[in-house]
């Protein structure tokens, strides 16, 4: 089990750390995607494909997938199934 620091976040992962000191560092969502969010998914999807990988990002708050390409369907059309049985349970909740 990995020993924890204050705050309880998992010690060691300095990466992490790093992360978030330097999302801190930009006060609105455009900046924070131009300078953190959009360089790390082109480094994420880079080392996805150069390792045969399908990447995909899903949902309201975001749901990562990495697979490979043989399953990559399959995945999604699970998650096409999932947004089309929220959006038809959240449109029969807004009738009644």
């Amino acid at each position: 089990m990995a020993k924890r620091k204050r705050g309880g976040k998992p010690a060691g992962n300095e990466f992490a750390d790093e992360l978030v000191d330097r999302m801190a560092r930009y006060t609105d969502a455009e900046s924070l995607n131009d300078h953190i969010i959009t360089p790390f998914a082109a480094a994420l999807e880079t080392v996805c494909s150069d390792r045969g990988y399908v990447l995909n990002i899903y949902g309201d708050t975001s749901n990562l997938v990495v697979s490979n390409e043989e399953d990559a369907e399959a995945i999604f059309q699970l998650v096409e199934n999932y947004f089309e049985a929220k959006e038809a349970a959240d449109t029969d909740s807004e009738k009644a």
